[in-house]
Order: C-alpha cells, then structure tokens, then sequence
C-alpha cells in the first residue's frame, strides 16, 4: 500500500548536507502527517523530510492493520519516493511502526529515533476512545465549532478532543475521514507488539525520547530495548507526559536536531 507522503526540504542542499538520508516522521494513533509539521518545517531547513499518513489515517488507503503490514507499507513508501535508507522518527504507534521496519530490513533504516513507546505490549491504549468515536451520531450539516461540541460528551480532554477534530470532515454530510471501523477492529495488534524471531535487532543508531510524567517506557522494559537495539540511549523529557513533542515542541525539537545531526 503506497501511503500519503507531505515532503519538504531546502530549496538548495547545503554542501555539507548532501549525501545525508532523509527524515521520515512518523504520527501517532488517530494523528496525521500534518501534526508534525513544527518539526517537519525545522528539519526541511537543511534536510529532504517525509511526513507520512500511516493506514487508515490522513489521507492514506485504509486497511486491517498490524505492526509487519504497516512496515511494509512504509518501506514500499520510502521505496516509491527513492528515499532509503532513511532515518525514522516515529511517536507512540509511529515509533512501533519505526522499530518493526528497523528490526526487519535493518540496511533500510540509517537511525531511530522513538518518541515515548518501547518494543513492548505496554497495558496502554486507546480501544476505548475508538468505540465512543463509532457512536458519535452526525447531524446532516456540521461546522467546525459544532463538531467540537459534539465531541464534548464523549472526549473531555481538550488536547485529545482536538486531534480528533481533525479526523472530521465538516459540512454537508460530515463523515470520518479515517478508517475508524478498520482502526478498532485492529486495536488488540496496535495495542500490542510483534513476535520478533530471535537474533533479529538493529544494530545502528538509537535515540528513544521518554516523558517524564508518562507511564509507557518502563525500567522492565529496559532489557527488551538493549537486546534488540544495543546501540540505543535513552533520554527523558521532564514534566512530559506521553504526547511530549506537543507539551514540549521546543526541547522535543532540540533533541531531534541534535540526533539527526549527529547521526
């Protein structure tokens, strides 16, 4: 499956740029390639960069999903737009995504780079908020400020409430424009992680960014993270929790140049 691809890069590749892999940023559950942005338009400065709209997300096809399908759909991506090998930076089921390509064809992936999610099954997920967004009933018309009121009864959290507004479209007829059903009738895989086979790691450059506040990345998952990818280090952000890059662009942003520079 070719997925949607927003690319952006300098007008002209600066000498001591050329040559360098393009950055390839990965979303989150129920966000898009647009949410990115901030961090797409900082990096494009000097670097060719691929924001991606991952199944049943943005504007790409919608399908079941899993962990190895939407691998392969990334790497028949980078492939179609001749921009492997790559260095990926992926959020929560982005950063999964990142980690099974890695660990599957590590040669296509240059770095890593993992937002707040750990090669784990983790006991956090979002099937719950997926079976409230099924039974929002839409009116026949609806403009934006009305589609914000209807989601306050089912999402409280301004933030949470906001990345869904996105997955609206308004007007006559409004509808959601993600693959909702195929999204939570796959929740039990993105919940989840891949069976990896034994000796399969990745051996390149590894930079996994932590909340402080959040509950994802834990010390027990610390083996996990060291056996499969042993070049890794791991840096906290504090007072973060699991959506750090929004509640912290400026530091979230700092440490992904800081990465992608030095790799």
């Amino acid at each position: 499956m070719l997925l949607n691809v927003i690319e952006r890069g300098p007008e002209e590749t600066a000498p001591g740029q050329v040559g360098r892999p393009p950055i390839v940023l990965l979303h989150g559950l129920f966000g898009r390639a647009r949410n990115l942005g901030f961090f797409q338009r900082r990096l494009a400065l000097t670097r060719r960069t691929l924001a991606i709209d991952l199944r049943n997300h943005g504007d790409s096809p919608h399908g079941l999903m899993d962990y190895n399908v939407m691998a392969t759909d990334l790497l028949e991506t980078l492939a179609h737009h001749n921009a492997l090998p790559a260095t990926l930076v992926g959020h929560s089921m982005g950063g999964k995504v990142a980690m099974t390509l890695a660990l599957s064809r590590p040669g296509m992936v240059h770095s890593l780079l993992v937002a707040d999610i750990p090669p784990a099954h983790t006991g956090h997920g979002q099937f719950g908020l997926g079976e409230q967004m099924l039974r929002v009933p839409f009116p026949p018309f609806l403009n934006r400020a009305g589609a914000d009121r209807l989601l306050q009864h089912y999402i409280a959290n301004t933030d949470v409430r906001a990345l869904m507004l996105q997955n609206i479209e308004v007007g006559e007829n409004p509808h959601w424009t993600i693959g909702l059903r195929e999204i939570v009738d796959s929740m039990p895989n993105v919940e989840s992680w891949p069976y990896i086979p034994e000796g399969y790691t990745y051996p390149g450059p590894t930079l996994f960014l932590a909340g402080g506040n959040s509950p994802y990345i834990r010390r027990e998952h610390y083996a996990t993270m060291r056996r499969l990818f042993p070049c890794y280090r791991l840096e906290l952000i504090e007072h973060a929790g699991h959506w750090l890059h929004v509640e912290h662009p400026q530091k979230f942003a700092e440490l992904l140049e800081n990465f992608t520079e030095s790799t």
